[in-house]
């Protein structure tokens, strides 16, 4: 029995001593929500626990089983100052995440580079879909970390993701692998990416509950809403020849736009659009209510935009509920 109760502190020492590592550490969602003992856990090893998603909203897949908003797939609202979980509709399931995936690509972004950082363009970046939103930059081109992510954020720019991409991880290839266990470390470990913009693959999906954890831990960076919040954005950078090149973006989130309303009170901070054949309209977003309390909230696979924006502002509603 002493034996035991040595092991067990020697395990609880080790948590806390830089350089060591637990092993066993659950990740998932699920088994955080069924351990009552997370509380020891957090005070044991601090922010490791945090990262591995111990300070978020929890629901369980029984309370997530059921539709409240009949045009949209996944819906999902938690307060981000309480971490409770207001609407969860099938949280859960399997869904595409279009370029809210961008929410990732900023994230490793801001851990990585500094927005004054200038990135050279190492080749034309093109789409076999012409219609895929982009600044057409070319080889050579010479523009600033701050630049590519307002074409990433406010527009949605995906050649913008890929420089982005390029200039973190040395390619896209390497980047997406750390899009993974980044995603991991959150606690999103029913995502999947293949590629940092979000055009659609059939191997690159995620979860509402998974980009609820992913947008949480970028709420910690004040540079993403500094651009996020803006209704529209004006860029400079210099092509291969030194030539100047601008360029003029208005935001995808049709609230900044004012092509829709926010509830009363409900107040915009910012957030991600994304749009595909196969996703449908989706978007994610932190907000605040006359309070000052802060809201994430997500919706997936809406049937057009209208359908988002009307279910979105419907949610909504529940954050000046007391």
């Amino acid at each position: 029995m002493k034996k035991k109760i040595i092991c067990i502190c020697m395990s609880m020492m080790l948590a806390v001593l830089p350089g060591c590592q637990l092993l066993n550490l659950d990740t998932t969602y699920e088994a955080h929500y069924k351990k009552a003992e997370y509380q020891i856990k957090e005070k044991t090893i601090s922010d490791r626990w945090k990262s591995k998603a111990s300070q978020v909203g929890v629901v369980s897949k029984k309370e997530a089983d059921h539709i409240i908003y009949n045009n949209v797939k996944e819906a999902l609202l938690v307060n981000n100052t309480t971490n409770k979980v207001l609407v969860s509709q099938h949280v859960f399931d399997k869904a595409y995440p279009a370029s809210t995936t961008k929410t990732m690509t900023a994230l490793l972004t801001l851990e990585h580079l500094k927005l004054n950082d200038v990135v050279t363009i190492k080749h034309d970046i093109t789409f076999k879909d012409s219609a895929a939103v982009a600044l057409h930059l070319k080889k050579g081109d010479k523009i600033t970390v701050e630049s590519l992510l307002n074409g990433l954020i406010i527009m949605s720019a995906n050649d913008a993701a890929v420089a982005l991409a390029e200039a973190v991880g040395g390619s896209v290839k390497n980047f997406v692998s750390m899009m993974n266990e980044r995603a991991k470390e959150l606690g999103a470990t029913h995502t999947h990416f293949a590629n940092p913009n979000g055009l659609h693959l059939n191997n690159h999906y995620t979860t509402a509950y998974d980009l609820y954890l992913i947008f949480k831990e970028l709420t910690k960076h004040n540079e993403y809403f500094n651009i996020a919040g803006k209704a529209n954005s004006y860029i400079e950078y210099k092509d291969a020849k030194g030539k100047m090149k601008t360029y003029d973006m208005a935001a995808t989130n049709e609230y900044l736009t004012g092509d829709f309303n926010l509830p009363h009170q409900v107040f915009m901070i910012g957030g991600k659009t994304g749009t595909t054949t196969q996703a449908g309209s989706c978007l994610i977003i932190l907000t605040k209510n006359k309070n000052g309390e802060e809201f994430i909230s997500v919706m997936l696979k809406a049937q057009g935009k209208p359908a988002l924006y009307n279910s979105m502002t419907d949610m909504l509603t529940n954050e000046n509920k007391k």
